[in-house]
């Protein structure tokens, strides 16, 4: 097992000589024993500065105008979250965010919208507070997405399945962007008060392309580190879906977001969240499974899953 998060090479994956492509996963499956990984991303910077530019502008606006994007009944799926609010499951207290979400939903009358009314939402966005911004989420929401899907592929070989054993569970799914404030914290309202607590994903991968400031950790076996990619790349790191489908052979990657004690200021950062299709039922694969690696849980379905953390970490009202 590593400790040490490793920087990888998607396109050598896709585009590389049979021993590249070997060597992409194996680098992916051994830096994934923290959870996480780095890889370079196609999304034009740009893009991300001009979306950066406008969430500032936007998390900017007094408490009321923001919460006029509230999206009542979406359990935080769509639509902006006030400070307090996400808890972490085993925290006391809520996490010192604000957060803006968003999505590509499915067509009208397309059965998943029809079977998970409360997953398949018109996306919320200030458009009348910040305009053009509706525009430039969506287009970084279908980057980083196409991103994850691909890098899907890689994680699929590395547990011994074919490469595009997520396609098709993921082609419809309900992914989740979202936009993370953290204020200073020098206006939190208390001591017991981080960033966002230390948690685990509940999708299967998560990738964040860029954050304003540091704050991100990662918890390993000689404890928390810093996520530190080089310019230019994302974080990916897994989650408990994923987990629960490698029967554990790639743990949920561990992770906080805690302020320096120097930093002054407050952090923005943009992530979003690979799921699969709610009616997926999340087994753990065949060969996942080995005397060595006895099978650890039942199916699951993954919209009922995904309803249970939601509920466990305060969102469900």
């Amino acid at each position: 097992m590593t400790d040490h998060i490793l920087d990888v090479d998607l396109r050598a994956f896709e585009q590389g000589s049979a021993t590249q492509r070997n060597a992409v996963v194996d680098g992916v499956m051994r830096s994934l024993a923290t959870g996480f990984v780095y890889t370079g991303h196609d999304a034009p910077a740009g893009l991300l500065d001009e979306a950066y530019g406008m969430l500032e502008e936007f998390f900017a606006l007094p408490t009321d105008r923001k919460s006029r994007w509230h999206a009542p009944g979406t359990h935080g799926q769509t639509g902006y979250t006030g400070l307090l609010v996400e808890t972490a499951a085993a925290a006391d207290v809520a996490d010192w965010k604000e957060m803006l979400n968003w999505g590509a939903p499915v067509p009208a009358g397309h059965p998943l919208r029809t079977r998970y009314p409360h997953r398949y939402c018109d996306p919320v966005l200030p458009e009348d507070d910040v305009p053009g911004i509706a525009a430039v989420l969506g287009d970084l929401h279908r980057h980083t997405a196409q991103l994850l899907r691909r890098f899907l592929r890689v994680i699929a070989v590395g547990l011994g399945a074919h490469e595009s054993l997520f396609d098709s569970a993921t082609a419809d799914a309900p992914d989740l962007t979202r936009a993370l404030h953290y204020p200073s914290m020098s206006l939190a309202p208390g001591r017991n008060h981080v960033w966002a607590a230390e948690h685990a994903d509940i999708n299967l991968i998560t990738a964040l392309p860029r954050a304003t400031a540091k704050g991100l950790e990662v918890l390993t076996a000689d404890g928390w580190v810093d996520a530190a990619p080089p310019d230019g790349h994302a974080v990916i790191n897994t989650g408990i879906m994923l987990d629960r489908v490698s029967n554990g052979v790639i743990p949920a990657g561990i992770h906080r977001v805690v302020a320096d004690p120097d930093q002054s200021g407050g952090r923005i950062s943009v992530v979003q969240f690979c799921h699969p299709a709610p009616w997926t039922s999340l087994a753990p694969l065949p060969a996942c499974v080995t005397p060595d690696n006895p099978q650890r849980h039942l199916p699951v379905d993954a919209g009922a899953l995904l309803d249970k953390v939601l509920w466990d970490i305060n969102l469900v009202s």
